[in-house]
């Protein structure tokens, strides 16, 4: 009687412990599968002006300048500015997919931050490092930038054909310090004023919700 008992306690008390610790597990996975932060990289001309609208874009914890397209023996802006590395000079964005949608992101992108009508220049700039692309992170990254481009053509928004990329991302390479938050630092230097600023009223004035 008494050990019949005793297994009956031993069963219940794995019983417990099996369920406690699938409830674990689940929470997990759960976690795993909703991350708190994703990463969206963008290219569209000049980086300075693309880091800055990020930059006042709430639930945005990083935005970062560098190099992407090319390999990482040429990711410096001498070589990049010649035009014929591969690169495109880009922004990282980090972001919280909780706040803030990676469609809101493109939104921005397409109305804020450049002209997607561009082709290699954008404004002032030529060349092939100023091309419009989006360097996808996630497989559904890719289909809502497909998607979003292809309602905006079927919108007529712009008067000229999107001419922006849709790549995967291979690897991003961080810019020069010099080059990091450049608008912020550098509020008076006219190229700033005259090509930069406008894109930031345009935020305030478009997205005034997610401005910041």
């Amino acid at each position: 009687m008494v050990v019949m008992l005793y297994k009956r306690l031993v069963s219940s008390y794995i019983f417990i412990i099996s369920v406690c610790l699938s409830i674990i597990i689940g929470a997990q996975s759960n976690a795993a599968e909703s991350p708190t932060e994703q990463t969206a990289v963008f290219a569209g001309g000049c980086f300075w002006g693309v880091d800055a609208v990020f930059k006042h874009v709430k639930s945005v914890s990083d935005v970062q300048s560098g190099y992407t397209g090319g390999k990482a023996a040429t990711a410096h802006y001498e070589q990049v500015s010649n035009g014929n590395t591969g690169h495109a000079e880009s922004v990282r964005v980090r972001f919280n997919p909780n706040q803030i949608t990676y469609q809101q992101l493109l939104q921005m992108f397409f109305t804020v931050a450049h002209d997607p009508t561009e082709l290699n220049r954008q404004g002032p700039d030529e060349g092939n490092q100023y091309r419009s692309m989006i360097f996808y992170t996630t497989p559904e990254q890719q289909k809502i930038a497909q998607s979003y481009i292809k309602v905006l053509t079927a919108s007529h928004k712009f008067a000229s054909p999107i001419v922006t990329q849709i790549v995967p991302l291979q690897q991003f390479y961080p810019a020069e310090r010099y080059h990091q938050n450049y608008c912020a630092i550098h509020p008076d230097n006219p190229y700033i004023m005259i090509n930069d600023m406008p894109k930031l009223k345009r935020l305030r004035n478009k997205f005034p919700a997610l401005y910041q």
